[in-house]
C-alpha cells in the first residue's frame, strides 16, 4: 500500500494527438515554419532530463539504445530469451517515459536479463554495461530522497547540487536579486574553498564561456557562467534561425531573433524582449512559445523548466474564446476584491485554442497564460491558449473507472465533463492568470499605486507592503508561488462559471448550463482528493502545483458546511477502503459562490500587497494532510493511491523534410507508437545528442555524490 503509487500498471492509457487535418491546412512555409520550430522544441526538451535528475539522461539513452536497435515487437522476442514472460516484458515498455517503476530484486534482475539479451547489448556491450550501471540503482529505488524532487534530505532536483538545502537556494535568491538576474534559467552548484563557501550559477546558453563574473556577496563567493545546456542550446538556435527564414512577419523574425540571442548568451532580458515580440504577433496560424517557462518542478519555485510548443489555430473554437475576451473588461469587475487591486487597464490578448504539433517538456496542459514574466503581464499583455486536441483525449472518461462518485452522478460527469472543463480552462487562463494588480515600488521610488489611499480589505488599513525593486511574485513566494497562482486561477474559474454570460458564451444555455457548472464544481472537488496522490506524508510536502490547489479548494469547500460537500469514507463493492464525494447543487450559487469569494479575495489581497507571511500561513494551512478533524486525509490518501489510475500518456507526431516539402509522420496511439516515435525523433544525430547528454551528465556527476 505504502509504495502502491510508484507502481505503474500495465494498462496505462496511451493516445495519439491528432493534429494531421490542422497541419495540412497549412501553406508549405506555414509547414516548413512548424517544422523548425519543432525541432529547435524537442532538442531543446532534451534539457528536461538534465534538469530531473542525475540518472535521468542515462535511462533515457539506454532505452533509446535498446529501441532503436529493435522495435518493440522484435525485443519481445529478446525478452522470451532472457526468461521473461509476456506481462513481465509489457512492464518495461512504459520505462520509456522515464517513470517509476515496481521496486524489488526481481524487477531490477528480470530488466537487467532484457538489456544483458538486447541486440543494443550484443553490439556494444561495454557502453550498455555501463550504461547499465550508472542508472539501475537510482531507476529502481524508493529510498526516500529518491522518490521525490527536492531539496536537501527532502529530495532530488538537479537545479541544485546535491549538497545545497533551501538555505542555499534563499541565499542565492538574495544574491540574484542584488544583481537584477533571475533565476529562470540558472541552476546552482556549492563548493567550498579555504573554508569559504563559493557558489556557481549557470545560465543556460550556446556560449560556452568559463566565467562572466565572480562576486563577493556576504560572507560567500559566486561566480556566474555561461555554457549550461552548450550543446542542446547551440542545436535549438540553429533550428530558430531555420525557422526564421519562414516567418510570416516581422515580429515572429524579430521574436525568433531575440530568443536566439537570448539562448546564446543566457539572457532573460533577451527572452523577455521576445515574448513582448510574441505578445505583438496577433492571431498566428502557426502558435510557439519556448524557453525556461514553467518553475512547477524547481523545489525552491524561481527556476524554470525548458519547454516548448508548437500549435495550429482551431479556428472555430477560438471564435468562442475571443468572445469571451471582449466580455473580459465586463466580467473582471466581478471578481471579489476592490477595484484599486485589479490592473490599471486590461490588456486585450490572443486567446486561441491550439491543435498540438509539438509540446516537448514534461508533460502537456490543456491551457497556458503565458509570458510568465510579471512585469510584462501586469503592463503589456499576454497571450491565452486552450490545447484543443489535448483536451479531445485527455478527459475522455469510462464509466467503470471513476472512482469516488455516486452512481447516479457518473453518466453526468462523463457527458458534462468535457464542456465544462472548457469553460473552466477558459476562465482558469485569461481571467484568473490574467487578473489581478501587484502594488509595486520601483527602483526609483516611484509607487503603482496610492500609497495614501488604498486600503486591505480585509483589515480595512492601509496598504503597508508591497514588491520592491527587482523583487518578483515567484522570487518573494518562492516555494509556494507556482501551486497558491494555480489555486488563486482555478477559483476564479469556479467563481465566474456561475456567470450566465459566461455560460453562454461557450454555448451553454438553461439546464445545459447548469449541468455544465455542476459538472465543473464537482470535478473541482473530486479532483481535491485525488490530489492527495501528490502529497508525501514523510516529508510533509506536496509533488504537483495544480493538485495542491485542488485540494486547497477542497478544504474550503469542506469548511464552509451546510452540506454543500460530503466526503464518506466507506468500503467498495470489492470489499476494498472507499471513498465518496458528494455536492450539493442547490448550494453553489450561495454557500458555494460565498466561500469561493471570500477565499479569492484574501488569496488576491496577500499576492498584491507582497504579504508572503500571509499569504503563506493561509495556505499552508489549507495544504496540510493530517489525521486530525472531521477527516482523516491521512488515511484517504491511501485510499486514493489504492484506487488510481494512470495519468494518460500522449503519442506526438514527427515531421521530416522530403523532396523541399515538409510530411507529417503520424504514430499509432499505443506504448509501440510511443517508442517508435522517441527513436525516429532525432534522425540525423541521435548518437551525436545521445553522447553529449552522457557527457553533460558525467561533468556533473561529482555534484550529487
Amino acid at each position: 500500500m505504502v509504495d502502491s503509487q510508484y507502481y505503474l500498471p500495465n494498462d496505462i492509457g496511451i493516445s495519439a494527438l491528432d493534429c494531421r487535418e490542422a497541419f495540412r491546412l497549412l501553406s508549405p512555409k506555414e509547414q516548413m515554419y512548424a517544422h523548425y520550430l519543432s525541432r529547435a522544441s524537442w532538442y531543446g526538451g532534451l534539457i528536461v532530463l538534465i534538469q530531473t535528475s542525475p540518472e535521468s539522461a542515462n535511462i533515457y539513452v539506454l532505452l533509446q539504445k535498446m529501441f532503436r536497435a529493435q522495435a518493440p515487437q522484435q525485443l519481445e522476442t529478446a525478452a522470451t530469451a532472457a526468461g521473461l514472460s509476456a506481462e513481465e516484458y509489457q512492464v518495461k515498455e512504459p520505462v520509456t517515459n522515464t517513470k517509476v517503476n515496481i521496486s524489488s530484486v526481481f524487477v531490477v534482475e528480470k530488466f537487467k536479463a532484457l538489456v544483458w539479451e538486447s541486440l543494443a547489448f550484443k553490439q556494444s556491450p561495454g557502453d550498455m554495461e555501463a550504461l547499465w550501471g550508472c542508472c539501475c540503482e537510482s531507476l529502481y529505488s524508493l529510498e526516500d530522497k529518491l522518490k521525490q524532487l527536492g531539496l536537501g534530505e527532502k529530495g532530488i532536483s538537479a537545479y541544485f547540487s546535491g549538497n545545497c538545502c533551501l538555505e542555499d537556494a534563499e541565499f542565492a535568491q538574495k544574491f540574484l536579486d542584488s544583481k537584477n538576474l533571475s533565476a529562470y534559467n540558472t541552476r546552482l552548484f556549492k563548493t567550498e574553498i579555504d573554508g569559504k563557501q563559493c557558489y556557481e550559477v549557470r545560465l543556460a546558453s550556446g556560449k560556452n564561456e568559463v566565467c562572466c563574473g565572480k562576486h563577493e556577496f556576504e560572507d560567500a563567493v559566486f561566480s556566474v557562467k555561461r555554457g549550461d545546456y552548450a550543446f542542446l542550446m547551440e542545436k535549438v538556435c540553429q533550428n530558430l534561425e531555420k525557422a526564421k527564414d519562414c516567418a510570416a512577419n516581422d515580429n515572429q523574425k524579430r521574436m525568433l531573433e531575440e530568443y536566439i540571442r537570448s539562448f546564446t548568451c543566457g539572457s532573460v532580458e533577451a527572452h523577455k524582449e521576445g515574448s513582448r515580440y510574441w505578445i505583438k504577433d496577433k492571431g498566428p496560424i502557426v502558435e510557439s512559445y519556448i524557453g525556461f517557462i514553467e518553475s512547477y518542478r524547481d523545489p525552491f519555485g524561481s527556476r524554470g523548466e525548458f519547454e516548448g510548443f508548437v500549435a495550429v489555430v482551431n479556428k472555430a473554437m477560438s471564435a468562442r474564446f475571443a468572445q469571451l475576451v471582449s466580455s473580459a473588461e465586463d466580467l473582471l469587475p466581478e471578481l471579489p476584491w476592490p477595484p484599486a487591486f485589479e490592473k490599471d487597464r486590461f490588456l486585450k490578448p490572443d486567446f486561441t485554442s491550439l491543435d498540438v504539433l509539438t509540446f516537448a517538456g514534461s508533460g502537456i496542459p490543456a491551457g497556458i497564460n503565458i509570458p510568465n514574466y510579471d512585469d510584462i503581464r501586469q503592463t503589456e499583455g499576454f497571450k491565452n491558449v486552450s490545447l484543443g486536441n489535448v483536451l479531445a483525449v485527455a478527459y475522455a472518461t469510462q464509466k467503470d473507472k471513476l472512482t469516488f462518485l455516486e452512481e447516479n452522478d457518473k453518466d453526468l460527469y462523463i457527458k458534462w465533463k468535457g464542456p465544462s472543463f472548457e469553460v473552466q480552462v477558459g476562465l482558469h487562463e485569461l481571467l484568473g492568470h490574467g487578473s489581478g494588480k501587484l502594488f509595486v515600488q520601483d527602483d526609483k521610488g516611484k509607487f503603482n499605486f496610492d500609497q495614501t489611499a488604498v486600503r486591505n480589505p480585509e483589515t480595512g488599513e492601509l496598504i503597508s507592503s508591497w514588491y520592491k525593486g527587482s523583487e518578483t511574485w515567484d522570487s518573494k513566494f518562492s516555494t509556494i508561488a507556482s501551486s497558491y497562482e494555480e489555486c488563486r486561477a482555478e477559483c476564479v474559474g469556479l467563481y465566474l462559471c456561475l456567470n450566465k454570460e459566461v455560460l453562454s458564451i461557450f454555448g451553454n444555455e438553461g439546464e445545459d448550463a447548469e449541468e455544465v457548472v455542476y459538472v465543473n464544481w464537482l470535478n473541482m472537488v473530486r479532483a481535491g482528493l485525488l490530489g492527495l496522490e501528490f502529497y508525501t506524508p514523510e516529508s510533509k510536502s506536496w509533488r504537483q502545483a495544480h493538485m495542491q490547489a485542488r485540494f486547497v479548494i477542497l478544504r474550503v469547500l469542506l469548511e464552509a458546511g451546510e452540506g454543500l460537500v460530503g466526503l464518506k469514507e466507506c468500503t467498495g463493492a470489492d470489499g476494498r477502503p472507499d471513498a465518496v464525494i458528494t455536492l450539493d447543487r442547490s448550494k453553489t450559487y450561495t454557500v458555494g459562490k460565498s466561500a469561493i469569494q471570500s477565499f479569492l479575495c484574501k488569496l488576491q489581497v496577500h499576492k498584491s500587497t507582497a504579504d508572503v507571511e500571509g499569504g503563506r500561513a493561509l495556505y499552508e494551512g489549507y495544504s496540510a494532510v493530517t489525521a486530525d478533524g472531521t477527516h482523516n486525509f491521512l488515511r484517504l490518501r491511501e485510499t486514493v493511491l489504492l484506487r488510481k489510475e494512470a495519468r494518460k500518456m500522449f503519442v506526438q507526431a514527427n515531421t521530416k523534410i522530403k523532396d523541399d516539402a515538409v510530411e507529417l509522420v503520424e504514430y499509432e496511439g499505443s506504448a509501440a507508437g510511443l517508442i517508435q516515435s522517441f527513436v525516429e525523433r532525432f534522425p540525423d544525430d541521435a548518437e551525436k545528442v545521445e553522447a553529449q547528454l552522457l557527457e553533460m551528465t558525467c561533468m556533473d556527476s561529482s555534484c550529487w555524490c
